[in-house]
């Protein structure tokens, strides 16, 4: 994750058309890994979170809990999702299956 820039970069479009032959396939893909990124790493959040969650519900008291902001300060920190699927993609991390196209002939049979 150090490698993957945390700011806006200027991409070429022909390297993300490269890999599938097609511009909006790849967007398609990127997105869907960037899904499955975000996903992973708000499981791990919460996760980590709940091990310090405290059980009262008390309104009066408000607890700051050290651990849990320093948690969450470090998420805040990592590179956005998309920029990591984006990576991914670029360095053919990405397995992309394209599913079999159905002809005439298949659906006759």
């Amino acid at each position: 994750m150090a490698s993957v820039p945390s700011s806006i970069v200027t991409r070429n479009m022909a390297d993300f058309a490269a890999q599938t032959g097609n511009m909006y396939m790849s967007v398609a893909v990127i997105s869907k890994r960037a899904n499955q990124v975000a996903v992973k790493l708000k499981e791990e959040l919460n996760s980590k979170l709940a091990e310090f969650a405290t059980t009262v519900d008390n309104l009066e008291e408000v607890f700051e809990n050290r651990e849990q902001i320093e948690i969450s300060k470090y998420y805040e920190r990592l590179p956005k999702p998309t920029n990591l699927a984006i990576e991914e993609f670029l360095e053919g991390k990405v397995y992309v299956r394209k599913p079999d196209e159905v002809t005439e002939e298949d659906i006759n049979l």
